[in-house]
């Protein structure tokens, strides 16, 4: 059970395991990290990313543990526009204070604080084999979908012969209308285990921006058939690596979702080859991502291909 402290400014609460709980303030991120360390990949980089002051626009709760007034933990629960049926939750404790109940807890006092007229659904991400992952499982949360980043190092597959086939490898600007549409359209198509509502204000600032770290983009045309803007995308990758290293360039690609699976496959793998034909692309697949999947289980499967970090990702829906 827990016991709330008699202050009315700021209402402490008391964990099972004798931690305190307050709301999160400016410089918890910087003290939980002396308690944490690192992060251990890029995932985890960015979910610790996600605990933040709270707010109501938009709506968001975070608060965090301590051990005699030293920060060990924090949990935050928020609501996305863009996937609007579950509202994300995101918890870390200190090894030395976990199985002892304290994500549980947090949740339950995060979730006391969902407005009456918020959905009720909750979804999170771990690492597989994490302890995130075996606390989701007790807590009620099912597996929805299984995401890894891989790297593509550079002749990994054969290139395309660009002059004898109907395709055009093209430049885009990141701005261009027609490919915020498409990456709008296939982001909305990939995410039907999550309802997703991109539009083209919200692809352009979320995915291709240059806040969003958006540096450029190419494009696979179909050189067959053309219509009022010219020959068709077949795919797409935009890069958010402003300068080509030898380190693999964090790449997003996608495809015309209007293409059945093996004609998006094979311009995935068009364009994946004609990409990392000089230069080595991290790409993330998830597994609604069906034509990329395949060109990526392929690889692996001939152990061509690197696996950076595989993610988890549960849900627990109400009703």
């Amino acid at each position: 059970m827990l016991d709330s402290a008699d202050d009315r400014e700021s209402p402490t609460l008391t964990l099972d395991s004798g931690l305190t709980v307050r709301p999160w303030t400016e410089g918890d991120d910087l003290k939980l990290l002396q308690v944490w360390g690192d992060p251990e990949n890029p995932m985890h980089h960015q979910d610790r990313s996600l605990l933040r002051p709270s707010s109501n626009d938009p709506w968001a709760r975070c608060i965090v543990a301590e051990d005699n007034g030293v920060p060990v933990a924090a949990a935050t629960i928020f609501r996305s526009s863009l996937h609007p049926d579950r509202l994300s939750f995101y918890a870390e404790v200190a090894p030395e204070h976990r199985r002892r109940g304290v994500a549980a807890q947090m949740l339950q006092i995060l979730e006391a604080e969902i407005p009456n007229c918020e959905v009720q659904s909750l979804k999170a991400r771990c690492a597989k084999g994490s302890a995130a992952q075996c606390f989701l499982k007790d807590s009620g949360f099912r597996k929805v979908q299984h995401s890894r980043k891989v790297i593509i190092h550079p002749g990994t597959l054969p290139v395309p012969d660009v002059e004898n086939l109907p395709i055009d490898l093209q430049e885009s600007a990141t701005g261009s209308v027609e490919l915020t549409q498409l990456v709008a359209d296939f982001y909305n198509a990939i995410h039907d285990w999550d309802r997703a509502e991109m539009t083209i204000g919200k692809a352009q600032q979320m995915l291709l921006s240059p806040e969003a770290g958006a540096s450029g983009a190419v494009v696979l045309r179909d050189t067959r058939s053309s219509g009022e803007g010219g020959h068709p995308i077949l795919a797409f990758a935009v890069s958010y690596t402003a300068e080509r290293t030898d380190a693999p360039a964090d790449v997003l690609l996608g495809w015309d979702p209007a293409l059945s699976d093996d004609a998006a496959e094979t311009a995935v793998e068009q364009l994946l080859a004609l990409v990392t034909a000089r230069y080595p692309v991290s790409v993330e697949v998830d597994d609604a991502m069906t034509p990329l999947k395949r060109v990526t289980d392929a690889l692996a499967e001939r152990d061509e291909v690197e696996v950076d970090f595989e993610a988890l990702i549960y849900a627990r829906d109400a009703g």
